[in-house]
């Protein structure tokens, strides 16, 4: 540490450093580096308009006290993607001659945190964008803040009488609430219930496309899908609507063929699909008017613009031209008035306004090579072997001495187990081991030919930096399916990052850790990161994590949510920002209440056998005052680590 502190750090170009962590790629032009070597956020897409620093916010939550780990909220780049979506379909439908509109909902079950609903309401209210419900409680939120009488509410998911009451109330307020039928016998409800409230319904019919998605969650499409009805179904709805004369409340056709759909081909293909149902069922006397292609609009998290899990290989304006001008096509051929357009695309919107920022607490090396390797009489001949081996590494004899040394830490572990090999000796085989694999890691760059085994030789010596988070709680999805998301050092972006290491967390599980990183053909299982400093913050972060990851998490350890500032665009601060709001993450009190733990009969338990102790002697009536303020501090306190 003192020899890299000593030594100036390598020189280290923007465009180097977005080189290796892709900024540029997977920030949709939110995000860039500064001249400073800082990771700052561009709140409006705009390389001339304000930034700013992410350290700098880091800076002001330390003045106010408000501790790591921190989701940190630009509430403008939310506001921003709202504009963007409506905007971008607003220009396909203008420049196809289109005659429907687009009307797009946000289905709140990506992010259902109030905050974030609210700003979603608000900046998409000049473009009457509304909201989804997939369950009661979504949809008793949905009804209170979507109050647009021109913006739709569009309501999915399975539906008992209870949520078919609340959505009839909506359609009393006035409000433009649509019940998607996802299971043929909610049809039967809906029409006895309006009957009964005496409230006219607008109602939805949900298919199960032939055409499936793509990506990770391809299978929650398709005629096997968990939620639609056959077009038998379909058609049979509609007859009963017609006998029941309820057939002008039917407005609107749905399908869904699943989150991050990577290629754009899938959508083109199901859009024909079910443009032409569309079609068909209005030239059978369905009074349709909204067109709804559900979710499925990708984010690139890894920048690669591929059809891999983690990206897509087409952009949003793409994705609207290919709906509005498939479908024109397709009304216009069965001569049917063109729709109005919805979409539910809530990754889309939100997965970039949130990050999870935390400290690095401490490097964890899996080689040690300090223990000393000096010449010791007695000496076991697999020592002396080891030692030779490292004294004899170059770049022609690297492959060779690798696996002899493979071969003679085997030969330790046998001896070992039979009492041949002390303990001591063991430790020195061992050392010497990972001192030679340290040295082939080095040469591996002069190499003009990296033999197949030495491949992955960075692996067996890569340090973990242990972070101060839980992946559980912060990027549950990281940990359950694999996504990946973008991670990226907050500062010395103009520094060289001469490690190669893993993340860990502070859980106790073992599962706790991050070895997958984006890249732009391939994931690596290295991340490149910064040797850490005495008395110097090392942060890093974790982009994209707006979608889902907020919401999902669990309390995995008793690791509750994370604070959570709100930053906002102020181009006429000095910093071009101020924090417009502070959300306490969990205390330890409140998970283990969660848990059905009482803390007030905790605490009082430990103050009762602290007073004990003073009665025995054992502890003085001062000191077990302090204690006992101590436990019940600790109960009150944040449960992630004090810096």
């Amino acid at each position: 540490m003192e020899n890299d502190k000593a030594r100036p750090p390598a020189p280290w170009t923007k465009e180097e450093a977005d080189s290796v962590y892709h900024i540029s790629r997977w920030g949709d032009g939110y995000f860039d580096i500064n001249d400073e070597g800082h990771l700052c956020v561009r709140p409006h897409q705009n390389e001339n308009g304000p930034r700013i620093d992410i350290s700098e916010v880091l800076e002001e939550m330390k003045a106010q006290n408000i501790p790591l780990p921190i989701v940190v909220r630009f509430h403008d780049i939310l506001r921003s993607h709202v504009k963007v979506i409506n905007e971008t379909f607003r220009d396909v439908i203008r420049e196809a001659g289109y005659l429907g509109q687009y009307t797009g909902v946000y289905p709140i079950k990506v992010n259902q945190m109030r905050e974030v609903v609210e700003e979603i309401v608000d900046a998409g209210a000049p473009y009457n964008f509304g909201l989804e419900a997939g369950s009661k409680p979504e949809l008793l939120s949905v009804l209170a803040y979507n109050d647009n009488l021109d913006a739709l509410t569009v309501l999915n998911g399975y539906k008992d009488e209870e949520y078919l009451r609340l959505a009839l109330l909506g359609n009393k307020l006035g409000r433009k609430v649509i019940v998607v039928i996802e299971k043929f016998s909610e049809l039967h409800k809906i029409l006895k219930l309006s009957r009964e409230m005496n409230v006219e319904p607008v109602i939805g019919l949900r298919a199960k496309m032939v055409v499936k998605g793509s990506g990770k969650w391809a299978d929650s499409g398709g005629e096997k899908a968990k939620f639609g009805l056959t077009i038998a179904e379909i058609l049979t709805a509609v007859q009963i609507l017609k006998d029941e004369g309820f057939i002008n409340s039917l407005k609107l056709f749905h399908f869904h063929i699943g989150s991050q759909v990577t290629d754009i081909r899938t959508v083109k293909e199901v859009i024909r699909e079910g443009g032409r149902i569309f079609a068909k069922l209005v030239q059978l006397g369905a009074p349709l008017e909204y067109f709804d292609v559900g979710g499925g609009l990708g984010v690139d998290y890894d920048g690669s613009q591929s059809t891999s899990d983690s990206s897509m290989n087409y952009k949003l304006a793409d994705y609207a031209s290919d709906i509005v001008y498939i479908l024109k096509e397709i009304c216009d051929a069965e001569k049917v008035k063109h729709p109005n357009i919805v979409s539910e695309s809530g990754r889309a919107i939100t997965a970039r306004h949130s990050c999870v920022i935390t400290n690095v607490v401490d490097k964890i090396e899996t080689s040690f090579t300090d223990y000393k390797t000096d010449i010791v009489a007695g000496d076991h001949t697999l020592v002396q072997n080891m030692r030779d081996l490292l004294e004899t590494i170059n770049e022609e004899n690297a492959q060779e001495v690798y696996n002899d040394a493979l071969d003679f830490k085997r030969e330790c572990m046998n001896a070992f187990r039979l009492g041949i090999i002390k303990l001591e000796e063991r430790a020195r085989i061992e050392t010497l081991f990972w001192k030679i694999t340290k040295k082939i890691s080095a040469l591996l760059p002069t190499m003009e030919f990296i033999p197949e085994n030495l491949y992955d030789i960075d692996q067996g010596i890569a340090p973990q930096y242990l972070c101060n988070f839980s992946i559980f709680q912060s990027a549950p999805d990281l940990w359950a399916i694999g996504q990946l998301l973008p991670i990226v050092p907050i500062t010395r972006l103009n520094e060289k990052p001469e490690v190669l290491g893993t993340l860990v967390d502070i859980t106790c599980d073992s599962d706790g850790k991050i070895n997958k990183f984006i890249d732009i053909n391939e994931t690596r299982n290295l991340l490149p990161l910064h040797e850490l400093r005495p008395d110097e913050d090392y942060h890093i972060g974790l982009f994209l994590t707006g979608a889902y990851q907020d919401v999902m998490g669990d309390l995995h350890n008793l690791f509750g949510r994370l604070n959570e500032v709100h930053v906002f665009c102020d181009d006429e601060d000095p910093t071009d920002f101020y924090i417009e709001e502070v959300i306490r993450g969990s205390s330890s009190e409140s998970v283990l209440a969660a848990m059905q733990y009482n803390p007030e009969a905790m605490a009082y338990t430990m103050k009762k056998n602290i007073d004990r102790q003073i009665a025995q002697g054992k502890i003085m009536p001062r000191e077990g005052v302090r204690l006992v303020d101590f436990y019940e501090s600790c109960l009150k306190s944040y449960t992630y680590l004090k810096q």
